[in-house]
């Protein structure tokens, strides 16, 4: 069996595939790339070329453009690929829509990378699969015992709740563009909101986006060209960042929400000026992180990014050989628009 470090290795534009010439989720232009999802930490625009879920490569496409590579690849949840003799396979992740584990396989060893995940139901994505391998190697975003996410619905009944106490007030939810803002509204819809939301301008063509692949968001409306004080009762969702500009100053009263697995520590909420902070994360807390470890039982834990002190001593406590690639370049959690094309 081929030895994990010559299959995949940590270089300084990401991990490296050196039998199959080939990176994941690499951190500046490479001539093949394997990306697991469309956040622009893990997916950039300018490689050669990109194998990815067909949603991912939409996704790419549609914060991008068009010509983001020279060639595109689809490679969808349980469809296999070769690559000068490496194969490569996809899984669902959980994180956002398309989300994948690349899976890759070569002389007998089997090596998972997760990209990002949570292993809880998401009305919006497919549910991450935990995918048997000898080295699996993981995220840390939240990789401390403090994180314990709360259920998603008690939290959207958090935000239901306070409509109901404030009807003269508009609640503005800071969400990232992909994949938690649209959560979000699918959570309002499971929680009986029924009536239009308002999103900001940079939310609307994923939106569209997630309609067309399927997921229905119910009535949506833009928060443009409102007179001032206006949405009392009303919900409306933008980016963090317009939650704190002069987007948000238009809106009567306004009660401000951040949904974010962040908003778990309060000194964050206060910091950004979060009257109702709401704990909703698309990264596995701690629990679903060592969840996932028990359930596979590899060989080696790699961890990529994030709080990786606290899982390497638990893997040293729970007898699984664990070490930190120290990889850069990833954010702590998901960003808000490509730097070189603002949504």
């Amino acid at each position: 069996m081929i030895r994990p470090e010559d299959l995949l290795r940590p270089t300084p534009a990401g991990l490296y595939c050196p039998p199959g010439d080939f990176y994941i989720d690499p951190v500046r232009p490479v001539a093949r790339a394997v990306v697991t999802h469309g956040h622009s930490d893990h997916a950039r625009s300018g490689h050669g070329a990109v194998l990815a879920t067909s949603q991912t490569l939409a996704i790419m496409a549609e914060r991008y453009g068009e010509g983001f590579t020279d060639l595109r690849q689809a490679l969808d949840y349980g469809d296999w690929t070769t690559h000068s003799g490496v194969e490569i396979g996809m899984a669902p992740a959980g994180h956002v829509l398309g989300s994948a584990q690349a899976i890759i396989r070569h002389q007998g060893l089997t090596m998972v990378v997760s990209g990002d995940y949570k292993r809880r139901r998401d009305p919006t994505c497919a549910q991450f699969e935990p995918v048997p391998c000898h080295v699996f190697i993981s995220e840390a975003t939240f990789g401390l015992p403090v994180f314990t996410h709360p259920p998603d619905a008690e939290e959207i009944g958090r935000l239901v709740q306070s409509l109901g106490q404030f009807p003269d007030r508009a609640h503005l939810v800071g969400a990232y563009a992909l994949g938690k803002a649209q959560r979000v509204i699918r959570l309002l819809r499971e929680a009986g909101w029924e009536r239009p939301i308002y999103v900001h301008g940079a939310l609307e063509r994923l939106n569209r986006l997630y309609e067309r692949e399927g997921i229905d968001l119910g009535p949506i409306l833009p928060a443009t060209g409102l007179k001032k004080d206006a949405l009392g009762g009303e919900v409306a969702i933008g980016p963090p960042s317009a939650i704190q500009d002069r987007w948000a100053r238009r809106f009567a009263d306004p009660v401000t929400a951040f949904a974010s697995g962040w908003m778990l520590v309060k000194a964050r909420a206060r910091q950004r000026g979060v009257e109702l902070p709401l704990v909703i994360s698309d990264h596995a807390d701690w629990g679903e992180l060592t969840d996932t470890f028990n359930d596979l039982r590899p060989e080696e834990i790699w961890i990529t990014h994030g709080r990786e002190e606290g899982l390497l001593r638990w893997a040293e406590i729970n007898g699984m050989k664990a070490r930190a690639l120290r990889l850069v370049g990833y954010d702590e959690e998901d960003e808000e628009a490509p730097p070189d094309r603002p949504d």
